[in-house]
């Protein structure tokens, strides 16, 4: 195996992390995990899959605006993220992905409950560009498309 063989594994595994911290820190509401996943100037789009569901959502920029708008909105909710089907193409310091991630949400408290009614459960498609930080990938751009949803749209409100 070549050296470049051998980058390219590592960084595709490295940027399937970022994407996984990015999951993990919305599941857990952990700011500082979440953050990891940012560049400072991060933009993250989900108006394509919020737009679909009739909530309207805006574009969120810069990392602060990112982290202080989805931790507080995601962050308390029953959630889980599972990142799939990652496709990514690595130029030099920067990278481009797309995956898939399914997102199961439950309010507050309720999702280990049997009897739980109310969940919004999305199939989305994640498009996003990456560039290096030292040895850690960040995203600089993400947009969320829905490809389908089940459930109350309104689980994703904070007020709900």
């Amino acid at each position: 195996m070549t050296d470049t063989t051998l980058r390219l594994l590592a960084d595709r595994a490295a940027v399937a992390d970022t994407l996984h911290r990015y999951a993990a820190g919305l599941d857990h509401g952990d700011a500082e995990l979440f953050t990891s996943s940012l560049t400072g100037d991060a933009t993250v789009d989900l108006t394509p899959a919020t737009t679909k569901i009739g909530l309207e959502f805006p574009v969120l920029a810069p990392r602060d605006v990112v982290v202080g708008a989805l931790i507080p909105a995601v962050g308390p909710l029953d959630t889980s993220h599972v990142i799939s089907n990652i496709r990514t193409t690595v130029n030099g310091d920067s990278a481009s992905v797309q995956c898939y991630a399914m997102a199961q949400h439950f309010p507050p408290g309720e999702g280990p409950k049997p009897d739980r009614t109310r969940h919004a459960l999305m199939m989305n498609r994640y498009d996003a560009d990456l560039v290096r930080d030292g040895e850690t990938w960040r995203i600089r751009r993400l947009t969320i498309d829905s490809a389908w949803f089940t459930g109350d749209p309104t689980v994703l409100l904070p007020e709900s």
